[in-house]
Formats: structure tokens, sequence, C-alpha cells
């Protein structure tokens, strides 16, 4: 066992094989790469009140029909509102017609 000398604190010393030591750098690894990877899901992108409109193909009114009805999420700074990209998306899912059978 080693001493530090300016705490008397024992210090120990672990001894790890080759293998040991690679499995553990391996682990590590990939811990690292879910970390980043949740890093990345998280980026999110955001469409203006504008962006949203032009999207849709929809008047001021509408949208602010939408917001008002709660059919779509929605955030608001200041006098500004921004949509996230991905409620877009799960708003035009909710909202699509199946495709009608042919007879």
């Amino acid at each position: 066992m080693l001493h530090n000398l300016k705490t008397n604190k024992i210090m120990e010393a672990i001894i790890l094989s080759k293998d040991q030591f690679n499995e553990l750098i391996s682990k590590i690894e990939h811990i690292s790469d879910k970390l980043n990877s949740t890093r990345t899901a998280r980026t999110e992108t955001y469409l203006n009140n504008k962006q949203f409109m032009e999207m849709l193909g929809v008047s001021l009114r509408t949208a602010q029909s939408w917001r008002d009805e709660g059919k779509i999420t929605f955030s608001q700074v200041g006098n500004k509102i921004y949509y996230k990209l991905s409620d877009v998306e799960k708003f035009i899912q909710e909202y699509r017609n199946a495709a009608f059978a042919k007879k």
C-alpha cells in the first residue's frame, strides 16, 4: 500500500489483467456512446408561426384556431409562437385520412 505523506491516507493500487482492462475500456466506451446518442436525440427543430402556416398551407386564423382548440402543441415566447417539428408531424398523422379502398 502507498501512503500519501501530506494526509496520511492509505491509497490502494488495483492491478488489472490486459483482458480486464480492455473489458473495462469497452464498457466505458459503450456508456459514452449511449450518452452521446441520448444528447443527439434531444436535438429538436422548431418552426416559427410563419413557417408552420407555410408548411401546412393555412391562414393565421386557422393556426390560431388550432392552438385555441388544443389541436396543436406550441410554445409562446412574448408574442412569438413556436412549434416543435415533431409535434407538427404528430399533428399531421393524427388528422390524416386513410386511403379509400377501390371497388
